[in-house]
């Protein structure tokens, strides 16, 4: 299964929709402009919130926490390393590496893939591929996804 998550680029906070393999309309992401730390809601195209995700203030290391139903059901942590970066999943207990900067990376458990992340090079703004395998895990992946490049986007910001 395929996700296309096309950001828009010159747009007051963030506002952007993903896309099924098929160019159609799966999920809506807006951000809350002027908080303290980002907080993106992810919306099924039915319009129900299915998740929510926050950056965690004051931690050392980028921290994010997703939430659906009111209920935290994992948390993005980037881990300490010298030699590259990486991200734990905790909840669902995934490991996610590769070259984040050039946005291609892999997601897996315990050696099992879960999902891989390339970006589309040559697009007006930031288009993602995300391909999975268990349509089970969808939310979460997309918010990972999200949990990353917003951390990505920090990082770059702050250099």
């Amino acid at each position: 299964m395929k996700l296309c998550v096309r950001q828009k680029t010159f747009t007051w906070g963030d506002k952007f929709t993903v896309f099924d393999e098929y160019g159609h309309p799966r999920y809506y992401v807006e951000g809350e402009v002027f908080t303290l730390g980002k907080k993106l809601h992810v919306y099924d195209a039915d319009g129900n919130e299915v998740a929510f995700i926050e950056r965690k203030l004051f931690t050392w290391m980028p921290r994010y926490v997703i939430t659906a139903g009111g209920n935290a059901i994992a948390e993005v942590v980037r881990e300490f390393s010298f030699a590259s970066q990486k991200y734990a999943v905790d909840g669902p207990g995934w490991r996610v590496e590769g070259d984040f900067f050039a946005h291609s990376y892999t997601i897996t458990e315990n050696g099992r893939l879960v999902a891989t992340i390339e970006k589309e090079w040559f697009t007006w703004g930031d288009v993602y591929s995300v391909e999975y395998g268990d349509g089970r895990e969808e939310v979460i992946v997309l918010a990972v996804v999200l949990s990353i490049d917003a951390a990505m986007a920090e990082s770059q910001s702050s250099s």
